[in-house]
This record gives C-alpha cells, structure tokens and sequence, in this order.
C-alpha cells in the first residue's frame, strides 16, 4: 500500500462498531439480543419472528430501527436508548491506536449507525475518548442508515467534510459503497476480504495498517 495513496487525505473518518474495536470483543451481540426482545415486546411477536424481521429490516433498510420506523412507525429515541444500554466491560484500552489515529493529519471523526451517546461511551472504553474531533450517531442523520447516500451527506454537510480530501474505515462493505460514489478513499476493516469496485484497501488489522500507513 503506497503511502502517498493517502497523502491527499484530510479528513479521516472512523466507523465504530468492529472498527475501533476488534469483533472478538463482541459487543454487537448484545446489542442483537436487545433488538430481538425490543422487537418481539414493542410489536407483540414470538422470539424467533422478532429475530427474523431484526434481521430481514437490516439487509433490506441497512439497520433494523429503519425497518421498524418505516414499517412500524416505532418511535426511534426509546428504541436507541434501550438497544445500546450493554455490558462495556469487555473493552480494553489501545493506547498505540489512539497515538496512530492522533497522527493522522487533519480532521478525525467518528460516524456510526449506533447512537452518539453509545459511540461515546465505546470510545472511552477504548481510550479514544480525546482522539477525535467529532463523533455523530444515527440521529444527526435524522435517523437515516448507512448505506445511504443521504445518510453520508447529511453528516459530511454538518462536519463541513470535503469528501475528495476523505477517507472511510469501515467493516461494513457495503457502508462504503457512497463514500466512494462521493470520491473518498475506502478501507474494509474485517477479516475477510471482498473483491468489490468501491473498496480500495482491505485490513483485518487496523492498527497495523495504520502503522504502515504512517
């Protein structure tokens, strides 16, 4: 990977979810848990429909609250409240990825589909708490997921991001479908690889790709 592939780059932006922390921590899947029996009590169905249309609402609308708001006009403040009220104690403090990510030249910020709150919180977990200049949930976005191209402009019209000075870490392949539509430099952060147009570096290691990045 050339260095100078990201020497244009000034504004760098971060997923959060099995992107700042690695999926072995596993805090997803409580988050998962909790959408099921939010699912199954708010609308009255059985587990197993519950955990269905959790599932079928995130393929079809990128997450399962726009499935539920869409469908269901489930209000989405108690719903977010409920579903990112976990267990942190699984993650641990990386001081090198919060010195790599400091680094970086020019703007950081964090751009999650979880809630600014939750982002927060994950990031103190980890260490990160100061390391960036911005962090925005699914509710700066008027409630709009990724992957939506409208979801991705509203938050970058907000930081003031110039999209074609950009880059995007996410472990969502297809959350990187607009910002590379939109001209930014794309990393897929997971373990596996996928051959797709609109992702210019694969890593299933962050950290170590920051390291040869700086």
């Amino acid at each position: 990977m050339p260095r100078n592939a990201f020497s244009h780059v000034e504004y760098w932006v971060f997923d959060l979810d099995n992107t700042l922390y690695p999926p072995s921590v596993r805090l997803f899947d409580q988050i998962e848990v909790r959408m099921t029996k939010y699912v199954a009590e708010s609308l009255g169905v059985p587990h197993a429909e519950a955990d269905r249309m959790r599932l079928n609402y995130w393929q079809q609308y990128g997450t399962t609250l726009a499935g539920l708001m869409r469908e269901h006009d489930v209000d989405p403040t108690p719903y977010l409240t409920t579903v990112h009220d976990i267990d942190m104690s699984a993650l641990q403090i990386d001081r090198h990825l919060a010195d790599q990510i400091s680094a970086l030249p020019g703007r950081k910020i964090v751009y999650t589909n979880g809630t600014a709150p939750y982002a927060q919180r994950v990031l103190e977990g980890r260490g990160l708490g100061s390391t960036f200049d911005a962090v925005y949930g699914v509710e700066n976005a008027n409630f709009l997921p990724k992957p939506e191209r409208r979801a991705f402009e509203t938050i970058f019209a907000i930081d003031g991001l110039a999209t074609q000075k950009a880059a995007m870490f996410e472990d969502e392949h297809r959350n990187l479908q607009a910002p590379h539509a939109m001209g930014m430099k794309t990393v897929h952060v997971a373990k596996d690889s996928i051959d797709a147009d609109h992702i210019h570096h694969h890593t299933d290691d962050l950290s170590a790709f920051l390291d040869r990045l700086l």
